[in-house]
């Protein structure tokens, strides 16, 4: 039995929400309904929660799946570190700063930064590309002019999104270098996809909000803590607070519209009434619970592809990196960090490779991982060549985002469906920004937003400042 929004009458006082999948679209959206005084039930399969950016236990090392880092920009997922009292583990950088060595160059001369200073947008990063020396004076020159063309363009335009980015760079000048040294540097890092395999419409919102909207919208943060204490444990903390009644290790096996226009959501032994329910959940799952009718065409939640993240993680007997993190070009090195005090090592250092892009290789064996990756981290690093490797792991997501292809804007659904009372979230709807933390957290804002309005709740003030900051 399935109602469109026309029969279905309108959703008693909001009773009661059931939101599916404990992800950051999920949690967010929880919180933000249990800040309006709905009661909430989340549900979530896995045994904790988090979704796709989660930690696990390695004997004594407690280890990220991935390297996850935000942008000052990101003021959703800035909002949702606040809220669950978890910022001050996450700091952002005073000010961009990101170390780039090219093996290629010889020894003394690899290091180039790209950082910005304290002058407005575009001169904000003028100085650092005067000055870096993995692009030629006419490489420079031209960058320059592909940014103001950049800046120029409406991202409410749809068709950027059926054009890619690598070869709209190409017919506004940018060489094969330009593209390798900058423009893949900061794109394969934040889409999961090399510019020509990536949407202009995407690319250019990521560009124009990181790097051309605000001198520091760029400044990266990152996680001192393991994943898991911010993304479960902390998040499990305020949805307690806030009410939220949290099952993990509970898989929804049916959601279906009931006799009294409410909702049935299935899981194994029970069955949960509900007047919303939000699937916040992969777009394949999502598919997979939605009832007929729910969507014009459904089928297009499975043409949305998804693109793997491979992290190479290497334990060493003695500190052999001196910063942070940085990243490299001429390798299949991407960009290392430093997991050594987050991951609670005593002795030595761990560095994590996060591999973005990574078709070829994500299912490559570990002894092959091995042998292309201890070499490169020894060009890279003189100090790892006469360590010891103590460890050697590698983790692979092979669904880590989605794919964020020339026409993927079109299949990507909004928070609300045909079904009243029926909701969807995930970085993967469309919220305009890549498969992100970010777009996870806008995502289930309005979702939030959605079942309010349904609901007849007033937003909560609070939970939409960031939309002001940004």
């Amino acid at each position: 039995m399935t109602h469109g929004t026309g029969s279905r009458g309108p959703v008693a006082e909001g009773r009661h929400t059931v939101v599916v999948g404990g992800g950051l679209a999920g949690v967010t959206t929880a919180l933000a309904l249990a800040d309006a005084g709905v009661r909430v039930t989340l549900l979530e399969g896995r045994p904790r929660l988090g979704g796709l950016a989660f930690s696990f236990q390695r004997g004594e090392l407690t280890v990220d799946n991935g390297q996850h880092v935000y942008l000052r920009c990101c003021t959703a997922y800035r909002w949702f570190l606040d809220r669950i009292e978890g910022a001050a583990l996450a700091p952002l950088q005073d000010r961009l700063d990101v170390p780039v060595l090219d093996v290629a160059r010889p020894a003394g001369r690899r290091l180039g930064r790209l950082r910005r200073d304290g002058l407005p947008v575009p001169l904000h990063l003028g100085r650092s590309l005067a000055t870096y020396p993995h692009l030629s004076l006419a490489d420079r020159a031209k960058v320059g002019r592909a940014a103001l063309a950049l800046k120029g363009l409406d991202l409410a335009d749809p068709a950027l999104d059926t054009q890619d980015f690598g070869s709209w760079l190409a017919a506004h000048g940018q060489s094969k270098r330009a593209v390798e040294a900058l423009w893949d540097l900061v794109g394969v890092a934040t889409l999961n996809a090399v510019a020509g395999d990536s949407s202009l419409g995407l690319a250019a919102m990521v560009f124009k909000t990181g790097l051309l909207s605000d001198p520091g919208a760029a400044d990266i943060g990152w996680a001192r803590v393991p994943l898991a204490d911010l993304h479960d444990r902390l998040a499990r903390k305020a949805l307690d607070s806030a009410g939220v009644r949290t099952e993990v290790r509970t898989r929804v096996t049916s959601v279906s519209p009931d006799e009294n226009w409410g909702w049935s959501v299935q899981v194994p032994g029970e069955t949960l009434q509900a007047d919303a329910v939000v699937l916040a959940v992969p777009q394949r799952e999502a598919h997979g619970l939605l009832p007929p009718g729910a969507l014009d065409a459904p089928e297009r939640l499975l043409e949305i592809g998804t693109a793997p993240i491979l992290n190479v993680h290497v334990v060493y007997d003695r500190k052999v990196l001196g910063r942070p993190f940085f990243t490299a070009l001429g390798t299949p090195v991407q960009w290392v960090f430093d997991r050594t005090e987050a991951s609670g090592l005593r002795e030595g250092q761990y560095l994590a490779l996060s591999q973005s892009a990574a078709q070829n290789e994500i299912d490559e064996p570990v002894a092959v991982l091995r042998e292309r990756y201890l070499p490169e981290l020894e060009r890279l690093l003189p100090l790892t060549r006469g360590a010891e490797v103590k460890d050697f792991f590698v983790t692979r997501e092979r669904t880590a985002t989605f794919a964020p292809t020339p026409g993927v804007g079109r299949l990507r659904p909004g928070a609300r469906t045909k079904a009243s009372g029926l909701y969807l979230a995930g970085a993967w709807t469309a919220t305009g920004w890549p498969a992100t933390m970010e777009s996870a957290v806008r995502s289930g804002v309005s979702a939030a937003d959605a079942v309010l309005g349904a609901l007849g709740r007033p937003r909560p003030r609070h939970l939409f400042e960031f939309e002001e900051a940004a």
